[in-house]
């Protein structure tokens, strides 16, 4: 739910947001989770990217990972003190990390993730007071959108093993 401090941010958190909607479908372009991120700093787009894990075999290469990887590059320091993080799904234990290091003010994101989320649904590490940063969290930014890409991808991925499986026992 958007809270009313922000209603009227929404349609820029839109406009960015469709950003990272397209790095999650160029993600799942290359059999990737459809999950993408995309920063912005003084109102530009500084990095974007999608999911790599597989393409790149590297458990890291989530999309909030990539793109502050990218983002910290473009600016010459790994703490983006200014930027706002969009991100199509909520982000696991290792990118909220990623992004209290980072020194994030704000992270917009689409849907929750009721596995692995770790913003709101588990463990609440951009709020937690043990760590020496907060960061700002909306949720529900083209919320369906961002769901329905996931539940299609994952529906076409069951679809597929079952048909797999089916055709393995056929023969």
């Amino acid at each position: 739910m958007l809270s009313e401090r922000v209603t009227a941010g929404v349609e820029l958190h839109e406009r960015w947001m469709r950003e990272a909607l397209r790095a999650a479908r160029e993600a799942e372009s290359r059999q990737e989770v459809p999950i993408g991120a995309c920063i912005v700093l003084n109102g530009e787009a500084i990095a974007t990217a999608g999911n790599r894990t597989r393409t790149d075999c590297d458990p890291t290469a989530h999309a909030e990972i990539l793109a502050l990887r990218q983002a910290a590059g473009s600016v010459g320091n790994y703490r983006l003190a200014g930027a706002t993080v969009y991100a199509t799904i909520e982000p696991c234990a290792m990118c909220a990390g990623a992004l209290i290091q980072a020194r994030v003010p704000l992270l917009v994101y689409g849907a929750v993730d009721e596995r692995a989320g770790a913003v709101d649904t588990h463990f609440q590490i951009c709020n937690s007071k043990e760590l020496n940063h907060r960061v700002e969290v909306i949720s529900g930014v083209l919320e369906i959108e961002c769901r329905e890409l996931m539940q299609e991808f994952f529906k076409a991925k069951r679809s597929e093993v079952r048909y797999q499986t089916s055709a393995k026992t056929d023969v």
